[in-house]
């Protein structure tokens, strides 16, 4: 066996320490399934240890963490996301592009890279606004073949917003160009998104494409599959709930959604952040509230004759309390009052004539 990996090609990449659970449970189910048949009697896969398959969280490409990767050239993460902003400029960047539409597409409704590149028109219904997701490309080495979706869920129908439905009819425009222009010789594979004589996309060189472009404005580092990512965190920010996510997505449990795929933007976490603060009513004054402070009073200023006091003011100054002042008013409009001095409250005999201290 060692010798059969040693003999594999060197463009097999390596895998990450989820895929290598998922590798180890399948090995583990064939093994066990051979136990069963009475081919083998003992399973070398259940005794295998590794590392923990804990999926990484998306972080947001904020300043901070742009600053830091130019320094240091370190991600914060495996899986970022761009800004709305940072999307813009991309998208803005390729708008004349031949591959608009499809970026567009995962950046907005959050196709995988395979169910893009395997979108067939016949699954698509531009006059409703509507996609189904059938099919997608699969990648095996460098061989791509057709699959259905990832999961169960991943067969879905996703609606379109307008922009991306004024994009896809201009790609299949420019389709229907390309078609006329290369006559016999054009490839009908009924695919969306396709090579200029028609054949199919290759998922790898999406991927490649994706990354040339987005280097050639210097925005930071994102996977394709990060648009996904992107995508759900624009719908959570436009107020869509994880289950409405989860659909749009093709997540076959709401918890892959909530652990890896939503991420807070700066401007949605301040909202929430002020917006929980303001729920706490505050008997002190807060930033928004605090009344400016008095100017202190020249010593030179006129003090008023205690004969111009009104009669019923106090000539010290004070001013007759009439209510209470509210507990969520400025400190320094509370009212003043008059000392009060109390006399001396007289002594009073115990009951039964019992000193009280002498019984402790």
């Amino acid at each position: 066996m060692k010798t059969a990996i040693a003999e594999m090609e060197p463009y097999r990449r390596i895998v990450g320490p989820a895929t290598r659970q998922r590798v180890r449970s399948t090995l583990r189910a064939a093994l066990n399934a051979a136990i069963a048949q009475q081919l083998i009697t003992f399973n070398p896969a259940a005794h295998v240890e590794l590392e923990a398959g804990k999926r990484p969280k998306a972080l947001v490409w904020t300043e901070e963490r742009i600053l830091h990767w130019k320094r240091t050239g370190e991600k914060p993460s495996p899986v970022m996301v761009w800004t709305p902003e940072h999307t813009g400029l991309f998208l803005d960047h390729i708008a004349e592009g031949r591959l608009y539409a499809l970026f567009h597409l995962i950046a907005f409704r959050g196709l995988r890279r395979g169910e893009a590149c395997g979108q067939k028109w016949t699954d698509t219904n531009l006059d409703a606004g509507l996609i189904t997701v059938a099919k997608q490309l699969v990648v095996d080495g460098w061989e791509v073949y057709e699959d259905d979706p990832k999961t169960d869920a991943g067969a879905r129908t996703i609606a379109l917003d307008s922009d991306t439905v004024q994009a896809l009819k201009r790609h299949r425009a420019q389709q229907d160009k390309d078609r006329e222009e290369w006559g016999s010789a054009w490839v009908e594979t009924g695919r969306v998104f396709t090579k200029e004589n028609g054949e199919m996309l290759h998922p790898a060189n999406v991927t490649r494409r994706f990354i040339e472009l987005y280097e050639e404005i210097d925005l930071p580092p994102v996977r394709l599959h990060d648009l996904r990512h992107g995508a759900a965190t624009l719908a959570h920010a436009a107020g869509a709930d994880l289950k409405d996510i989860q659909e749009m997505l093709g997540h076959s449990s709401i918890t892959i959604t909530a652990d890896t795929y939503t991420s807070l933007l700066p401007e949605a976490d301040l909202a929430i952040a002020e917006a929980a603060a303001r729920l706490v009513p505050r008997a002190r004054p807060t930033s928004e509230n605090t009344a400016p402070e008095a100017e202190p009073e020249p010593d030179d200023a006129e003090h008023p004759d205690p004969e111009s006091v009104p009669d019923d003011a106090d000539p010290l100054g004070g001013i007759r309390e009439i209510n209470s002042p509210s507990a969520h008013a400025p400190l320094t409009h509370r009212s003043r009052k008059r000392p009060r001095t109390r006399s001396p409250r007289p002594s009073r005999s115990p009951p039964w004539g019992i000193n009280p201290r002498s019984e402790r």
